[in-house]
């Protein structure tokens, strides 16, 4: 029956998986920079986060040419006539100053801007039949802009997943192989992770439908869900195996086992759940949404380990030795973990303090970090949008460069009455003249070296009454009581002092009556990282509380869960201080092959709450055989001894599985998910090594039966041994 629902399960998602969903790059609500783009929506020059801008070039042809231009319009006329087209501008019949700005100096190349209807999700869809339509074999077209970033970003995400996958599961396997030494064990954690990781990718498709669900959210899953699943695995196959070997029945040894590890699992599912949950205190944003599909697959991984994975070795009993490989595990392993278990408990400070030495240095770049949000720079240097950008750049410098949105709404009425478009010159002066600023687009900046008296003459005459391209302009720049600028700054997006911009923008928001708001990605980018530092404390506390209480329940100590607090911190700084010094001050750049930057605003947070609870895998395992052992004996010192003997090799396998798994997504094209993958890769190795092998066992022998105090301390002595019982009641 359990194999039967299993069944079912799995049909259901691979329907969902052919149904697909709706995947975006990951949105917040609410922000000023969100508000700044949904008012000038109804305003050409608004937001360009719709715009494809298209490169024209042959070698053979000039731009004067008559049939460039002709070549180019019949293409265009061609784009236009499309409906998820909502306008098109190009030079072609354009008057001499504006034809200007889209026709470069090399005499060979041409700019054409196209805008695509709808919002991001429906533009990122309509975009591969746009490219589709721009294609002509007499030019070399080069299209870039965010919706062009964005399908590039997509179509990578996809490829590294699939990538990702068909190297992670060989590489689990090797090691499984390893730790295992017969097929048939080492397949069924495999079995249990891609079930996990179907299941999983299938439910997030399935909410993207109705809320905000970034495209990466499925590299994350997959990453985490794999990684988790096949531990969990390796957690009970390894438990009853040994209680087969011990002389059980199989009945006897799968009870045992569920008994044990299984519990653990189930705990361990649980801390990881609560780490991941605390992502749904960036509500409104796409993290929430990420931590629900995050806790949705470990789920699918406790369930699966806990139903189907029983099932199937209460099937095979005995059989699961299966497969046995030539090669065996090699005598003095177990003598390994024992002198090394007896070797820290001997010098455990000439253990704890080197390591926590080292663990802090590690931390120490952290200090150092700096946050934007991912931009064209995330993508492989040959990818189309990346190229065009750069060519954008060097071709035609004023329309790459990088732009702050200004939205000033006025109370009421029209926007640009002559006493506010006086204002509206006083506030596009007093920008121009803010360090960075290169220039302003706006309606009040049509003409070069136009007075304010003119711009009032010009907003109070008839619209007929004015040049075709001043009213197009007027178009361009004014929707109902909302009036649109364009700051144009010599600085990048992600820069401190473009950041300063943004802020020194804010500091005077009076336009006349009305007031300005600031969007574009500078601003984003400081709204996100505003966002996710307001919430951040909240969702720290959260994770750390509950964490604290799931081990204590487990452990029924109050030291213990604090420790594991303080242990998990410490593998998180050295994480976190490496993601810095690698991925944002650049070294390992030609290794790993990535432009350094900023760190993405959400990533130190995801990787926090998926970590918090991941390393809380083989605390749980290790602390829970060390408590067996201490209610057997009551001996502390024996019982941590005795724990890391028995887990230490467990942990270090479980650990080489999820460094395998998350080494296979730092391979990824895109620098975030490299990022993350290394990240959680190097926090891991941390954990399982120095922190949980070495720190912990050195602490707890330190700390003594103080890691055993808490509520009902002395009432549960009873159930221990005499030895225990008379440890516990000595004074």
């Amino acid at each position: 029956r359990v194999l039967g629902g299993a069944g079912v399960l799995l049909a259901l998602a691979v329907w969902a998986l052919l149904q697909g969903g709706h995947l975006t790059t990951g949105t917040i609500d609410g922000t000023e920079s969100s508000r700044a783009v949904a008012l000038v929506r109804g305003a050409a020059a608004g937001s360009n986060d719709q715009t494809v801008a298209v490169i024209f070039h042959r070698d053979d042809w000039t731009t004067d040419e008559p049939r460039f231009s002709q070549a180019v319009a019949s293409v265009l006329a061609r784009v236009e006539r499309l409906p998820e087209v909502e306008s098109v501008v190009s030079p072609v019949g354009a008057p001499p100053a504006f034809r200007a700005r889209f026709v470069a100096k090399t005499g060979h190349d041409l700019l054409a801007l196209v805008r695509l209807k709808g919002g991001e999700r429906e533009a990122t869809a309509a975009f591969p039949t746009v490219r589709e339509a721009l294609e002509d074999p007499r030019f070399q077209t080069t299209l870039t802009g965010k919706v062009a970033f964005v399908a590039a970003l997509n179509a990578l995400l996809e490829h590294d997943l699939l990538r990702a996958e068909l190297l992670s599961f060989p590489l689990a396997l090797l090691v499984l192989l390893w730790v295992f030494r017969t097929a048939v064990a080492a397949m069924l954690p495999l079995v249990v992770g891609g079930l996990a990781v179907l299941c999983g990718v299938a439910g997030v498709l399935l909410l993207s439908r109705v809320t905000n669900m970034a495209q990466y959210t499925l590299n994350v899953v997959s990453l985490i869900g794999l990684g988790v699943a096949i531990d969990y695995s390796l957690f009970i196959v390894s438990r009853f195996r040994a209680e087969l070997s011990a002389g059980l029945t199989t009945e006897q040894a799968l009870m045992r086992t569920l008994d044990t590890a299984g519990r653990a699992v189930a705990f361990s599912g649980l801390a990881v759940a609560v780490g991941l949950a605390g992502l749904l205190f960036f509500r409104g944003s796409y993290l929430s949404a990420m931590g629900l599909g995050g806790a949705l697959v470990v789920a699918f991984a406790v369930l699966f380990a806990l139903t189907v994975l029983p099932a199937l070795l209460s099937w095979l009993g005995p059989r699961v030795d299966k497969g046995r490989l030539p090669f065996s595990r090699g005598a003095g392993r177990g003598g390994l973990w024992h002198a090394l278990a007896t070797w820290v408990m001997r010098h455990p400070w000439w253990v704890l303090l080197p390591t926590l030495t080292l663990l802090l240095a590690m931390g120490l770049p952290f200090r150092r970090l700096e946050l934007a949000a991912t931009d064209i720079t995330a993508l492989p240097a040959d990818t189309e949008a990346r190229r065009g950008a750069e060519t954008l750049a060097r071709l035609f410098p004023r329309e790459a460069a990088a732009r702050v949105l200004v939205a000033v709404r006025f109370p009421s009425g029209e926007a640009f009455t002559p006493e506010r478009a006086g204002a509206l010159y006083d506030a596009s002066r007093r920008i121009a003249s803010l360090p960075g600023v290169v220039g302003v687009e706006s309606a009040v900046d049509l003409v070069p070296g136009m007075d304010r008296a003119t711009v009032q003459q010009l907003a109070g005459a008839p619209l007929q009454a004015l040049p075709p391209e001043l009213r197009a302009a007027r178009a361009a720049y004014l929707t109902g009581n909302v009036a649109v600028m364009q700051v144009l700054t010599s600085e990048a997006p992600s820069s401190r002092e473009a950041r300063d911009l943004v802020r020194t923008l804010r500091e005077d928001r009076a336009v006349g009556d009305g007031r300005l708001v600031v969007g574009g990605q500078t601003a984003a980018d400081v709204d996100a990282t505003a966002f996710v530092k307001h919430h951040t404390p909240a969702a720290v506390a959260f994770v750390m509380g509950m964490t604290c209480v799931v081990l204590f329940v487990l452990l029924r100590s109050v030291v213990l869960p604090l420790k594991a607090l303080l242990m998990n911190l410490l593998s998180l700084a050295g994480s976190f201080g490496a993601l810095v010094w690698i991925f944002q001050e650049g070294h390992l750049r030609r290794l790993l092959d990535f432009e350094p930057g900023p760190i993405e605003p959400s990533l130190p947070i995801l990787l926090f709450c998926a970590l918090f609870g991941l390393s809380m895998d083989y605390e749980v395992l290790l602390l829970s055989r060390i408590r067996e052992e201490w209610l057997r004996t009551g001996d502390n010192t024996h019982a941590v001894a005795e724990g890391l003997e028995q887990t230490g090799g467990l942990i270090t396998s479980a650990a080489a599985i999820m460094v395998a798994v998350f080494a296979a997504f730092s391979l990824a094209s895109v620098v975030v998910v490299k990022a993350m993958g290394l990240g959680m890769a190097i926090a891991v190795a941390l954990d399982a090594t120095l922190v949980r092998v070495l720190i912990v066992p050195a602490m707890m022998r330190l700390m003594g039966d103080l890691n055993w105090w808490g509520p009902g301390h002395s009432a549960h002595s009873k159930h221990l041994p005499a030895q225990g019982r008379a440890r516990e009641e000595t004074p």
